[in-house]
């Protein structure tokens, strides 16, 4: 029987086309509930975009879906947990857009340096104001790169053929890769004071929210123009407004909000401030790339075979049962190992002790290696792309292995160097964290773990529990490890809600924290 394959929006032609060659293809409207849930029946793969939602429900009335296709990037509109409980696969196409969007940010910023939207707008309007539209040449300017994944690489390349001074803010690049680009690494404060223009280019998280608030605009290059084509609220956009309105920053170029749809806001009163309803991936091209990569995607798994852009596959090929009870402690060990030491270091060694060690155990390195970056790029990461995400970011991944563990049947450890010196190291077995810097845990790798480094002396604890605790946050778990009474401590404890960057600092404060860190560990 050949297979159904559903297309609930508009795809290319060129990708039906890849589909209609060994299955047979059905459409449905994806905004019509009753219809989709109907035709959802008999499909074993279904094709999306953003306006159909692949929810439980969703996934329940379809008994013989195999697999779940986005044709775009951002998968919000489809329950990758029930899916994947399911055993449903569910893939995109995540470098489908990045040139569409790299080249929106260059048309915002040089649609900014110019006035283009006033102007238009005006002569349009019956006004020939040429000298109320007088801009700025790019060229000889600086123009500051915040996050040099793979939309900021494009559009400092793009850049550079303007003849500017390239400077770029990305904690977990390392400057010999930066350098290769023709691009020089700054703190983030020095970005916003040096900067004619600045270009966002992160993630959105609870860290990379509001980045660039009232603080950061108070001290920015007189003149500056700012463009944001990345995600919605990385700018706050009523300090942004107020910047603008006080002749701080000389104008703005903006395709994403804080809230969208938005048809108004105090930014649109500015004629200096260039906006778009989110056009980063609208192109023809885009979405046509996005269609073909995800058609491909399904007949691969439809025909069984490996699909290098699932989302939500733990590693592609046989892992042998003895290693695969590993993989979420490799991956939970890489996300320790950035949040302390806040940044990702040039060469890393996973270490695989213990008689697993026999087997193959390249995947914990994969899996060590997602971890490293899951919480400080834009895109997914997965199997598949934490290698290239560390290649981009000239970090070398290495395994060793040993059949000595010592007390424990397994562990694994993970050990760098970071750019300023300092060598970090985490190690776990048995599902907890045993070790942190040379100092001794025994503590589950679950939840929200805080981190504090500290001179040990009595009452420590205590401020911190206070401070916590009139924050609302509930301590469920805490150890001190120390080397000696009176020097060095380590505090780590696991807390039941998320923690934000200023409470953090707060805490750290009180008690006199040398380092302090949190990773959130809770299931994505």
């Amino acid at each position: 029987m050949t297979c159904v394959v559903l297309v609930t929006e508009e795809l290319a032609p060129a990708a039906i086309d890849v589909l209609t060659t060994d299955f047979e293809v059905r459409t449905v409207d994806g905004t019509d509930r009753p219809a989709l849930l109907n035709a959802l029946t008999e499909a074993e793969a279904v094709i999306v975009r953003s306006a159909t939602r692949i929810d439980a429900e969703a996934l329940s009335s379809a008994p013989h879906l195999r697999v779940v296709a986005r044709a775009g990037v951002g998968l919000d509109n489809v329950d990758i947990p029930a899916a994947t409980a399911r055993g449903v696969l569910v893939v995109n196409a995540p470098t489908s857009n990045i040139i569409s969007a790299a080249e929106q940010a260059v048309a915002l910023l040089l649609a900014t340096a110019r006035h283009t939207a006033g102007a238009s707008a005006a002569l349009k309007a019956g006004r020939w104001r040429r000298s109320a539209y007088t801009g700025v040449e790019v060229h000889g300017k600086t123009v500051g790169v915040v996050g040099l994944g793979r939309i900021g690489v494009l559009v400092a390349q793009r850049m550079a053929a303007f003849g500017t001074n390239l400077i770029a803010y990305d904690p977990y690049v390392q400057p010999a890769r930066a350098a290769q680009l023709g691009v020089r690494l700054v703190t983030l404060d020095e970005l916003i004071r040096e900067s004619d223009f600045i270009s966002v280019h992160l993630p959105r998280t609870p860290e990379t929210l509001g980045l660039i608030g009232e603080k950061e605009l108070a001290v920015v290059k007189p003149g500056v123009r700012i463009v944001n084509a990345a995600r919605g609220g990385l700018v706050d956009e009523r300090a942004l407004a107020a910047a603008i309105a006080d002749g701080r920053v000389a104008g703005a170029g903006l395709d994403v909000f804080e809230t969208e749809p938005l048809t108004d806001s105090p930014l649109f009163a500015f004629d200096t401030v260039t906006v778009t309803p989110h056009l980063g991936a609208s192109t023809v091209e885009a979405q046509d790339k996005a269609g073909l990569a995800v058609a491909r995607s399904v007949r691969q798994a439809l025909r069984g075979e490996f699909v290098p852009e699932a989302v939500n596959v733990r590693a592609g090929g046989a892992v042998d049962e003895d290693v695969r009870p590993l993989l979420p402690l490799a991956e939970k060990l890489g996300r320790v190992f950035t949040a302390v030491a806040g940044g990702v270091a040039a060469r890393i060694t996973v270490e695989v002790r213990g008689e697993v060690a026999t087997h193959d155990v390249g995947v914990l390195g994969l899996a060590t290696t997602k971890g490293l970056f899951t919480s400080v790029v834009e895109e997914r990461v997965t199997y598949v792309n934490a290698p290239q995400l560390a290649a981009g970011r000239g970090v070398a991944v290495e395994l060793a292995t040993s059949e000595d563990a010592g007390e424990h049947e397994s562990l694994i450890a993970v050990r760098g160097a970071l750019a300023d010196g300092r060598t970090i190291s985490v190690a776990g077995a048995g599902g907890k964290l045993v070790e942190v810097d040379g100092f001794e845990l025994d503590l589950p790798a679950e939840g929200v773990l805080l981190f504090f480094r500290y001179r040990d002396r009595p009452g420590v604890v205590g401020r911190i529990g206070t401070t916590l605790g009139r924050a609302g946050v509930n301590i469920a778990a805490m150890q001190v490890a120390r080397r000696v009474a009176g020097g060095e401590a380590l505090m780590t404890l696991t807390v039941d809600s998320s923690i934000d960057p200023d409470l953090l600092a707060r805490v750290a404060d009180e008690i006199g924290s040398s380092n302090s860190a949190v990773v959130d560990l809770r299931a994505d």
